[in-house]
């Protein structure tokens, strides 16, 4: 079960013994405990439920309060399922799952949500190149342009692009490289970026 939570701390300069550069992603990951293990004869399906981030009990409900306790351990602030793990795998309730699961140069894959941008028009949002600044369209240069069709299906057609919400969406960027990993202090080191903003929860899967 090659999967562990954390969280984004920041980015950093990773330098190889040749001397190159490489702009890195510095990621919390971990330690993770097992809370639940689920089977496809008790729940349908197989997944381990893990935890991540502590959490004050006084801030936690009294059913997750006795749903952790069923697992020896203390309120988390994130749970999260892992599905396809091994069944071969001796796994038990309160496990501990930390950063060594991983090595360097093994790639991984991150999943967060992006930072939130609030409202944008479609020239922000979609790319849109905007409206001629001639023919008298001065405060027409950021607009969409005409959005409808003709007498044949006189309606706006479901998914066309237009201004709204931008960001805070989940997202996967696939196949990083690991620079660096500290077991010590449950630190990963990833070539490149991920999604969302400092001390945002990732998913990071091999």
């Amino acid at each position: 079960m090659l999967s562990i939570l954390g969280k984004k701390v920041g980015m950093t300069r990773i330098f190889d013994e040749a001397g190159n550069a490489f702009a890195g992603t510095v990621i919390e990951a971990g330690p993770c405990f097992v809370t639940q293990i689920k089977t496809e004869e008790t729940d349908g399906y197989d997944a381990i439920q893990v935890g991540f981030a502590d959490k004050k009990e006084k801030h936690t409900t009294k059913p997750l309060l006795g749903h952790l306790k069923k697992a020896g351990t203390k309120p988390f602030r994130v749970l999260k399922e892992f599905r396809g793990f091994d069944k071969g795998e001796d796994v038990k309730l309160g496990d501990e799952i930390k950063v060594d699961i991983f090595t360097i140069g093994d790639r991984v894959s991150v999943t967060g949500v992006s930072k939130g941008k609030g409202f944008a028009g479609v020239v922000r949002r979609h790319n849109f190149g905007g409206g001629p600044k001639t023919h008298g369209q001065s405060d027409r240069l950021r607009a969409p342009g005409s959005i409808g069709q003709s007498s044949s299906p006189s309606k706006v057609m479901k998914g066309i692009r237009m201004g709204g919400r931008m960001g805070g969406v989940q997202n996967t960027v696939s196949h990083l490289r690991i620079l660096k990993i500290d077991p010590e202090n449950n630190i990963m080191v990833v070539k490149g970026a991920i999604p969302g903003a400092n001390n945002g929860i990732v998913l990071i899967r091999k």
